[in-house]
């Protein structure tokens, strides 16, 4: 490039992270959201019939829809994404309908799926072929299942034999799968070529997959031979033969394989790329650092919903939609709750001797289940990433309930020095002490045995698991307070 040239080429402009930039987008959107609404109040208290104010109305209108429509056309999809999800049904749909074309199938697929499907409801046949109608196979085997069945046939007429074959195998594959993540671009050559025919290949191409970390070397019948790391292909010299310089040593995933076990393997070995295999070792596609990065997000999401006992929904839903929810573990907390009211009242009496009881047992209680919380929170992510087999597991158990068993002692010394203060009893500060130490060892083996019990029968660890813990810990966290306050101070 001549001088003049990079004189004249304008300077970069680089963007630079900053996630409150998405957060400023969106306050902005709901403040122009807000003003247009003021605007159509203030008319609609006019005179009916008033056609200055309806006029006024309709240019106020445009020019905020002018304004919307610029700043959402400079946002990157994401962020746009990020906004729809933000706001409520009906100032959602009309945000969709200023979205530029050309962002509609990059936003669909960033959205939540719950998002998804109100978003693609709102659109018209002709919309929805023409966002979906440039989109790869694995991107669209995403959206096939909320799609109408109509549009996705109407897209497979636009396919090549290729991609039509590419798009049924990734839906035919289960939806926690490798094969359902994996993407079909990727770069392929024979391992008898030199590296400098490579090179003129890769030229050849307007550009390279995302994310291409390594080029696959394939036989005749597409049997994966070896990987060759495209940091190898640049400083080799290019007299050399592919397979002189190729990673025959790699690591393959099988696209039944549990995503999950593919993130874990991505996070084990820092990889980029990792290529899919059939069982009979021909390369049928590649999993990326993008797709696991979402699944590894998606997972988070649903383990932090599953332990309080939810599904995830529009934080905008309808309310019966919420209802259908929540209610069904609400309601078992309601009866966990009960039980425990339960087994206090049993005590009555020993309370009403001793009003002091009934200010200490909650500490016991709490504690116990914070304690509890902790060892689940370790068995969970533990089976999550499938460090625990049968072999170790006695040794984890035993490892956890002497932990607790410390830190029991540490912390029921505090609580009968703190029950000592106020009480002025020794008696009742021991008393509070076992009790206390006795319903950590018990959150901790409940938070050992739901997970594992719920794992073994192929059950989401993390459901509910807080209520099971809560309803343990309150129940025999008041029984054996009180009991032991009922054998020795009474």
């Amino acid at each position: 490039m001549t001088q003049s040239a990079a004189a004249q080429k304008p300077p970069a402009t680089p963007r630079r992270l900053d996630p409150e930039d998405a957060q400023i987008a969106l306050a902005e959107v709901q403040e122009r959201l807000r003003r247009q609404q003021l605007v159509a109040d203030l008319v609609h208290r006019q005179e009916e019939g008033d056609a200055k104010a309806t006029l006024v109305e309709d240019l106020v209108h445009r020019q905020h829809e002018a304004e919307l429509k610029t700043l959402l056309d400079g946002l990157h999809p994401a962020d746009i994404a990020f906004i729809l999800e933000s706001l409520p049904k009906d100032e959602r749909q009309a945000i969709w309908k200023l979205v530029s074309p050309e962002h509609d199938a990059d936003v669909l697929l960033e959205v939540e799926d719950w998002v998804r499907e109100s978003l693609i409801e709102a659109m018209d046949r002709q919309d929805l072929v023409a966002a979906t109608g440039n989109m790869d196979a694995d991107e669209l085997a995403d959206l096939a299942p909320d799609l109408p069945p109509d549009v996705v046939a109407e897209v497979q007429k636009g396919l090549t034999e290729e991609e039509r074959a590419q798009l049924l195998e990734a839906m035919g594959y289960p939806e926690d799968s490798v094969g359902a993540i994996m993407d079909f671009e990727m770069v392929r050559v024979r391992e008898d070529v030199t590296l400098e025919v490579v090179l003129r290949y890769l030229r050849r191409l307007h550009e390279l997959p995302d994310h291409t970390d390594q080029i696959f070397v394939v036989d005749r019948q597409d049997k994966l031979q070896g990987i060759l790391p495209l940091s190898r292909l640049l400083v080799s010299e290019p007299e050399t033969e592919v397979r002189a310089v190729m990673n025959s040593d790699f690591l393959a995933l099988n696209p039944l394989d549990s995503d999950a076990d593919a993130a874990g393997a991505f996070e084990r070995y820092d990889l980029v790329s990792a290529p899919v295999m059939d069982d009979q070792g021909r390369l049928i596609g590649r999993v990326t650092i993008a797709d696991v990065v979402d699944v590894m997000r998606e997972d988070s999401q649903e383990q932090a919903l599953s332990r309080a006992g939810l599904q995830e929904e529009d934080i905008f839903a309808p309310v019966s939609t919420a209802l259908r929810n929540r209610a069904p573990w609400l309601l078992f907390n309601l009866c966990t709750a009960a039980t425990a009211s339960f087994v206090a009242s049993q005590f009555e009496g020993t309370v009403s001797q001793i009003v002091i009881l009934a200010f200490l047992m909650s500490i016991v209680a709490g504690i116990g289940g914070n304690s509890g919380n902790q060892t689940m929170t370790l068995i969970i992510r533990a089976l999550a990433m499938g460090r625990i087999t049968g072999r170790n597991l006695w040794q984890l158990v035993k490892r956890e309930l002497f932990v607790t068993l410390l830190v029991g002692l540490c912390g029921s010394l505090v609580a009968a020095l703190f029950a000592w203060v106020i009480s002025h009893s020794i008696s009742i500060a021991l008393v509070m002490m076992a009790a206390m130490i006795c319903n950590m060892l018990v959150g901790a083996s409940v938070g050992v045995l739901v997970p594992m019990l719920r794992a073994r029968f192929g059950k989401d660890p993390a459901m509910g698991s807080s209520v099971l813990l809560t309803f343990a810990t309150d129940s025999l966290g008041f029984f054996i307070f009180l009991g032991l306050a009922t054998l020795f101070l009474l």
